[in-house]
């Protein structure tokens, strides 16, 4: 029986370097939500980070090799079509280009603790709900977030993950050390 609408997740980031974490969250969220496709989303800047350390070019060939083959992962950078970095934008991009679409924006519970400073972070409320996995030291104060309180559990999941112990920034500081 086929769906009326369609599931879309929404997987954003910097991705400086992407990683076997990023993977995990990738495909768990299109078991768990049963995504027809997942947007990997990869941003030229996070406002609430430094330049990322690799360029656009190289994260996004990076993220294709890690992903491999997966037909319903699609790995794009769309800050220069929405002219923005800023995920509301990009999110209402897609919630026109796909009309009748369910939206699941997944983000760790680190990103959960400043959602509330992300701009249209209200609006991106009501056109997607929250998909947040757990993350090492950040999942009690994710629970007692601004985001949280607002939401007071509606629209948002959180996925109890096995802890993923690697991330962006520990890759980057073996480089460069």
């Amino acid at each position: 029986m086929k769906r009326s609408k369609k599931i879309i997740g929404i997987f954003g980031g910097t991705f400086d370097p992407p990683h076997r974490g990023h993977v995990k969250i990738a495909s768990k969220s299109i078991k768990i939500l049963k995504l027809d496709k997942l947007y990997w989303l990869i941003t030229n800047q996070n406002p609430f980070k430094p330049k990322p350390y690799y360029s656009n070019l190289v994260r996004i060939k990076k993220s294709k090799q890690i992903i491999k083959k997966k037909d319903n992962i699609l790995i794009k950078n769309l800050d220069k079509i929405v002219r923005s970095s800023q995920t509301y934008k990009t999110v209402k991009y897609l919630s026109l280009k796909h009309k009748n679409a369910i939206f699941f924006l997944i983000l760790g519970s680190d990103n959960l603790i400043n959602f509330h400073k992300w701009k249209n972070w209200k609006e991106l409320t009501k056109i997607t709900k929250l998909v947040v996995f757990s993350r090492t030291g950040y999942d009690a104060k994710a629970k007692k977030s601004v985001i949280v309180n607002f939401l007071k559990q509606k629209n948002i999941i959180f996925v109890k993950n096995y802890k993923i112990n690697i991330s962006s920034s520990k890759l980057r500081e073996n480089l460069l050390s």
